[in-house]
Protein backbone atom coordinates (compact mmCIF):
# COMPACT_ATOMS: atom_id res chain seq x y z
CA UNK A 1 0.00 0.00 0.00
CA UNK A 2 2.87 2.04 -0.08
CA UNK A 3 3.05 4.84 1.97
CA UNK A 4 -0.54 4.45 2.87
CA UNK A 5 -1.52 3.12 6.70
CA UNK A 6 -5.20 2.50 6.97
CA UNK A 7 -4.35 0.47 10.45
CA UNK A 8 -2.62 3.60 11.92
CA UNK A 9 -4.46 6.59 10.17
CA UNK A 10 -5.95 9.19 12.49
CA UNK A 11 -6.96 11.75 10.10
CA UNK A 12 -9.56 10.87 7.65
CA UNK A 13 -10.73 13.44 5.39
CA UNK A 14 -13.60 13.45 3.17
CA UNK A 15 -13.95 14.81 -0.37
CA UNK A 16 -17.18 14.69 -2.27
CA UNK A 17 -16.82 12.32 -5.34
CA UNK A 18 -18.56 14.74 -8.05
CA UNK A 19 -16.01 16.95 -6.97
CA UNK A 20 -12.46 15.86 -8.94
CA UNK A 21 -11.47 19.43 -8.50
CA UNK A 22 -10.88 18.72 -5.05
CA UNK A 23 -9.16 15.70 -4.87
CA UNK A 24 -5.69 16.82 -4.99
CA UNK A 25 -6.16 19.73 -2.30
CA UNK A 26 -7.73 16.83 -0.25
CA UNK A 27 -4.43 15.17 -0.26
CA UNK A 28 -2.46 18.28 -0.04
CA UNK A 29 -4.27 18.68 3.71
CA UNK A 30 -1.98 16.62 5.22
CA UNK A 31 -4.71 14.27 6.04
CA UNK A 32 -3.42 10.27 6.45
CA UNK A 33 -6.21 8.94 4.42
CA UNK A 34 -8.05 10.57 2.23
CA UNK A 35 -12.04 9.31 1.21
CA UNK A 36 -13.66 10.14 -1.97
CA UNK A 37 -17.21 10.05 -1.11
CA UNK A 38 -20.08 8.40 -3.11
CA UNK A 39 -22.86 8.12 -0.79
CA UNK A 40 -24.01 11.05 1.50
CA UNK A 41 -21.87 13.77 0.09
CA UNK A 42 -23.37 13.20 -3.43
CA UNK A 43 -26.92 14.00 -4.35
CA UNK A 44 -28.53 11.01 -6.45
CA UNK A 45 -28.67 12.50 -9.94
CA UNK A 46 -24.90 12.63 -9.74
CA UNK A 47 -24.00 9.39 -8.10
CA UNK A 48 -22.84 8.19 -11.84
CA UNK A 49 -20.52 11.13 -12.73
CA UNK A 50 -19.14 10.66 -9.41
CA UNK A 51 -18.11 6.84 -9.99
CA UNK A 52 -16.62 8.24 -12.94
CA UNK A 53 -14.86 10.95 -11.59
CA UNK A 54 -13.18 8.50 -8.97
CA UNK A 55 -12.41 6.32 -11.35
CA UNK A 56 -10.43 8.14 -13.83
CA UNK A 57 -8.55 10.01 -10.46
CA UNK A 58 -7.84 6.40 -8.95
CA UNK A 59 -6.50 4.82 -12.11
CA UNK A 60 -4.26 8.17 -13.01
CA UNK A 61 -1.79 7.32 -9.97
CA UNK A 62 -4.77 9.06 -7.11
CA UNK A 63 -5.15 6.91 -3.98
CA UNK A 64 -7.73 7.41 -1.66
CA UNK A 65 -10.32 5.18 0.72
CA UNK A 66 -13.66 5.03 -1.11
CA UNK A 67 -16.89 5.28 0.65
CA UNK A 68 -19.64 3.34 -1.24
CA UNK A 69 -23.36 3.52 -1.53
CA UNK A 70 -25.43 2.12 1.39
CA UNK A 71 -28.39 -0.02 -0.91
CA UNK A 72 -27.40 -3.02 -3.00
CA UNK A 73 -27.92 -1.16 -6.46
CA UNK A 74 -25.32 1.72 -5.58
CA UNK A 75 -22.91 -0.71 -4.14
CA UNK A 76 -23.01 -3.00 -7.57
CA UNK A 77 -22.81 0.21 -9.31
CA UNK A 78 -19.71 1.66 -7.34
CA UNK A 79 -18.01 -1.90 -7.70
CA UNK A 80 -18.55 -2.15 -11.33
CA UNK A 81 -16.56 1.14 -12.45
CA UNK A 82 -14.08 0.68 -9.32
CA UNK A 83 -13.14 -2.69 -8.49
CA UNK A 84 -10.33 -2.71 -10.88
CA UNK A 85 -8.67 0.48 -9.38
CA UNK A 86 -5.32 0.47 -8.84
CA UNK A 87 -5.22 3.33 -6.75
CA UNK A 88 -7.83 2.06 -4.09
CA UNK A 89 -6.70 1.59 -1.08
CA UNK A 90 -9.80 0.61 1.42
CA UNK A 91 -13.62 0.50 1.45
CA UNK A 92 -15.94 2.20 3.39
CA UNK A 93 -19.46 0.07 3.92
CA UNK A 94 -21.93 2.57 5.07
CA UNK A 95 -24.61 1.53 7.60
CA UNK A 96 -23.12 -1.38 8.59
CA UNK A 97 -25.05 -4.03 10.36
CA UNK A 98 -24.48 -7.48 9.62
CA UNK A 99 -21.04 -9.22 9.12
CA UNK A 100 -22.05 -12.12 6.65
CA UNK A 101 -23.21 -9.06 4.24
CA UNK A 102 -19.26 -7.32 5.23
CA UNK A 103 -17.77 -11.27 4.30
CA UNK A 104 -19.50 -11.00 0.73
CA UNK A 105 -18.04 -7.60 -0.14
CA UNK A 106 -14.42 -8.94 0.69
CA UNK A 107 -15.04 -11.46 -1.21
CA UNK A 108 -16.09 -9.05 -4.56
CA UNK A 109 -13.46 -6.73 -3.11
CA UNK A 110 -10.72 -8.79 -3.20
CA UNK A 111 -7.79 -7.71 -0.86
CA UNK A 112 -8.97 -3.96 -0.28
CA UNK A 113 -9.50 -3.42 3.57
CA UNK A 114 -13.03 -2.83 4.62
CA UNK A 115 -13.67 -0.07 7.37
CA UNK A 116 -16.89 -0.73 8.56
CA UNK A 117 -19.60 2.10 9.28
CA UNK A 118 -21.38 2.04 12.03
CA UNK A 119 -24.44 4.34 12.06
CA UNK A 120 -27.19 2.20 13.29
CA UNK A 121 -28.64 0.39 16.95
CA UNK A 122 -28.54 -3.20 15.18
CA UNK A 123 -24.88 -1.92 13.92
CA UNK A 124 -23.84 -0.96 17.22
CA UNK A 125 -25.29 -4.40 19.27
CA UNK A 126 -23.17 -6.63 16.10
CA UNK A 127 -20.23 -4.91 16.19
CA UNK A 128 -18.03 -7.47 17.79
CA UNK A 129 -18.84 -9.74 14.74
CA UNK A 130 -18.38 -7.18 12.52
CA UNK A 131 -15.21 -6.10 14.06
CA UNK A 132 -14.41 -9.88 13.42
CA UNK A 133 -15.58 -10.24 9.91
CA UNK A 134 -13.15 -11.10 7.18
CA UNK A 135 -11.50 -7.65 5.59
CA UNK A 136 -12.84 -5.06 8.76
CA UNK A 137 -9.36 -3.57 9.43
CA UNK A 138 -11.42 -0.96 11.07
CA UNK A 139 -14.44 0.19 12.72
CA UNK A 140 -15.92 3.81 12.67
CA UNK A 141 -19.09 5.60 14.08
CA UNK A 142 -21.42 7.23 12.13
CA UNK A 143 -22.80 9.26 15.04
CA UNK A 144 -25.65 11.55 12.60
CA UNK A 145 -27.60 8.57 11.29
CA UNK A 146 -27.27 6.74 13.92
CA UNK A 147 -28.39 9.17 16.18
CA UNK A 148 -31.35 9.54 13.00
CA UNK A 149 -31.54 5.78 13.94
CA UNK A 150 -32.23 6.17 17.71
CA UNK A 151 -34.56 9.53 17.79
CA UNK A 152 -31.70 10.80 20.19
CA UNK A 153 -29.88 13.64 20.63
CA UNK A 154 -26.13 13.65 18.66
CA UNK A 155 -24.44 14.83 21.60
CA UNK A 156 -21.55 13.07 23.70
CA UNK A 157 -24.03 12.20 26.56
CA UNK A 158 -26.39 10.18 23.75
CA UNK A 159 -23.65 8.69 21.75
CA UNK A 160 -21.32 7.06 24.85
CA UNK A 161 -22.76 4.05 25.21
CA UNK A 162 -22.32 3.76 21.15
CA UNK A 163 -18.77 5.06 21.09
CA UNK A 164 -17.42 2.82 24.03
CA UNK A 165 -19.18 0.21 22.38
CA UNK A 166 -17.26 0.29 19.17
CA UNK A 167 -13.88 0.57 20.84
CA UNK A 168 -14.59 -2.92 23.22
CA UNK A 169 -15.54 -4.10 20.17
CA UNK A 170 -12.35 -3.81 18.22
CA UNK A 171 -10.37 -4.58 21.40
CA UNK A 172 -11.98 -7.93 21.70
CA UNK A 173 -11.61 -8.80 17.45
CA UNK A 174 -8.38 -7.61 17.98
CA UNK A 175 -8.10 -4.78 15.77
CA UNK A 176 -7.12 -1.30 15.59
CA UNK A 177 -9.18 0.92 17.89
CA UNK A 178 -12.02 2.71 15.70
CA UNK A 179 -12.53 6.04 14.11
CA UNK A 180 -14.70 8.44 15.46
CA UNK A 181 -17.29 10.09 13.60
CA UNK A 182 -17.57 13.92 11.79
CA UNK A 183 -17.76 17.09 13.54
CA UNK A 184 -20.13 19.43 11.75
CA UNK A 185 -18.66 22.65 13.03
CA UNK A 186 -16.10 24.06 10.32
CA UNK A 187 -15.08 27.22 11.73
CA UNK A 188 -13.95 26.45 14.93
CA UNK A 189 -10.98 24.28 15.19
CA UNK A 190 -11.04 24.16 18.93
CA UNK A 191 -14.39 22.55 18.88
CA UNK A 192 -12.99 20.00 16.52
CA UNK A 193 -9.87 19.49 19.18
CA UNK A 194 -12.11 19.14 22.20
CA UNK A 195 -14.06 16.64 20.63
CA UNK A 196 -11.29 14.66 19.24
CA UNK A 197 -9.75 14.28 22.97
CA UNK A 198 -13.21 13.16 24.43
CA UNK A 199 -12.89 10.40 21.98
CA UNK A 200 -9.82 9.92 22.62
CA UNK A 201 -10.30 9.10 26.50
CA UNK A 202 -12.60 6.79 25.36
CA UNK A 203 -10.28 4.78 23.44
CA UNK A 204 -10.67 6.14 19.62
CA UNK A 205 -7.42 6.14 17.46
CA UNK A 206 -8.83 8.25 14.62
CA UNK A 207 -11.40 10.88 13.31
CA UNK A 208 -13.16 11.46 10.06
CA UNK A 209 -12.80 15.31 8.88
CA UNK A 210 -15.46 17.03 6.52
CA UNK A 211 -12.79 19.89 5.64
CA UNK A 212 -9.03 20.32 5.18
CA UNK A 213 -8.93 22.85 7.95
CA UNK A 214 -9.68 20.33 10.36
CA UNK A 215 -7.25 17.84 9.99
CA UNK A 216 -4.95 19.91 12.12
CA UNK A 217 -7.03 20.27 14.89
CA UNK A 218 -8.13 16.29 14.72
CA UNK A 219 -4.30 15.74 14.87
CA UNK A 220 -3.75 17.64 17.65
CA UNK A 221 -6.60 16.37 19.61
CA UNK A 222 -5.07 13.14 19.43
CA UNK A 223 -1.85 13.54 20.92
CA UNK A 224 -1.43 13.55 24.73
CA UNK A 225 -1.64 16.85 26.57
CA UNK A 226 1.00 18.38 28.14
CA UNK A 227 -0.14 17.40 31.91
CA UNK A 228 -0.24 13.55 30.76
CA UNK A 229 3.30 13.78 29.07
CA UNK A 230 4.32 15.19 32.47
CA UNK A 231 2.84 12.70 34.79
CA UNK A 232 3.98 9.90 31.92
CA UNK A 233 7.61 11.02 32.25
CA UNK A 234 6.79 11.27 36.53
CA UNK A 235 5.80 7.44 36.70
CA UNK A 236 8.64 6.39 34.28
CA UNK A 237 11.08 8.30 36.47
CA UNK A 238 9.97 6.84 39.54
CA UNK A 239 10.96 3.37 37.75
CA UNK A 240 9.26 0.39 39.69
CA UNK A 241 8.51 -3.26 38.94
CA UNK A 242 5.72 -3.26 41.36
CA UNK A 243 2.76 -1.85 43.17
CA UNK A 244 4.18 1.28 44.96
CA UNK A 245 2.96 4.12 46.30
CA UNK A 246 3.39 7.49 44.52
CA UNK A 247 2.46 10.97 45.78
CA UNK A 248 -1.42 9.68 46.98
CA UNK A 249 -1.71 7.10 44.31
CA UNK A 250 -0.48 3.97 43.33
CA UNK A 251 1.55 2.92 40.87
CA UNK A 252 1.59 -0.76 39.22
CA UNK A 253 2.04 -2.73 36.23
CA UNK A 254 -1.16 -1.01 34.22
CA UNK A 255 -0.08 2.24 35.47
CA UNK A 256 3.15 1.72 34.02
CA UNK A 257 1.97 0.78 30.89
CA UNK A 258 -0.26 3.69 30.18
CA UNK A 259 2.76 6.02 30.82
CA UNK A 260 4.71 4.03 28.14
CA UNK A 261 2.01 4.75 26.25
CA UNK A 262 1.38 7.99 26.10
CA UNK A 263 5.04 8.93 26.19
CA UNK A 264 5.07 6.81 22.67
CA UNK A 265 2.11 8.50 21.38
CA UNK A 266 3.81 11.87 22.12
CA UNK A 267 7.00 10.66 20.35
CA UNK A 268 8.61 11.09 23.28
Amino acid sequence: MGKWSLEGARTLLFVPGDRPDRFAGAVASGADAVIIDLEDGVAPENKAEARCAAARWLDAAGQAVVRINSDWAGQEADLAVLRHCQGVRGVMVPKSQHADALAELHHVWGDVPLIALVETAVGVLGSVEIARAPGVLRLALGHVDLAADLGSAEDDAAMLLARSTLVIASRAAGIAGPIDSVTRDLDASEVTTDATRRARALGFTGKLCLNPRQVDAVRLGLLPTENEISWARGIIEAGTSGAVRSGTHMVDGPVLERARRILAQAGC
